[in-house]
């Protein structure tokens, strides 16, 4: 004999998304990007079901200060291609911390989520700045 469990469907008015701020200072790359992929795609919800966006969004500051192990810091190679014959484009994680060090959390958070219409959704929810300010202190405050 079979077990059915009936899954609530949260309605619009219970999605009412909070807003997180994530200091980066110090913190490894990839235990502070499964937290942030946690907030985002609702996992942290009493009403979290897998298809509907049922997340948070989150504010990332102190980007370039995020701590890695190991060798990773020259080792580590992000890609990516022009579309161009030849048009391979190669950089390490300290380049890339260097120019883009929002690029860093958000490129780990992406792999992290899934990889369809909501997933791309969560991850227009993610502020990344390399900074410790940002101009989403409103919409924080009004939460807290």
């Amino acid at each position: 004999m079979a077990i059915k469990q009936k899954m609530e469907q949260p309605s619009k008015t219970e999605l009412k998304p909070a807003w997180h701020v994530v200091d980066a200072e110090g913190k490894t790359l990839g235990r502070i990007s499964s937290e942030i992929a946690v907030l985002l795609q609702g996992k942290h919800k009493p009403g979290y079901v897998p298809y509907l966006n049922t997340g948070d969004y989150v504010v990332v500051v102190n980007a370039e200060k995020i701590h890695v192990t190991g060798k990773k810091i020259e080792q580590k190679k992000y890609y990516r291609h022009s579309g161009y014959h030849g048009g391979l484009k190669e950089t390490n994680l300290q380049q890339m911390l260097d120019k883009h060090p929002d690029r860093v959390i958000k490129q780990s958070v992406k792999g992290m989520l899934p990889k369809n219409v909501p997933g791309r959704r969560m991850l227009g929810r993610l502020k990344v700045y390399a900074g410790s300010d940002h101009p989403h202190q409103a919409q924080v405050n009004e939460v807290a």
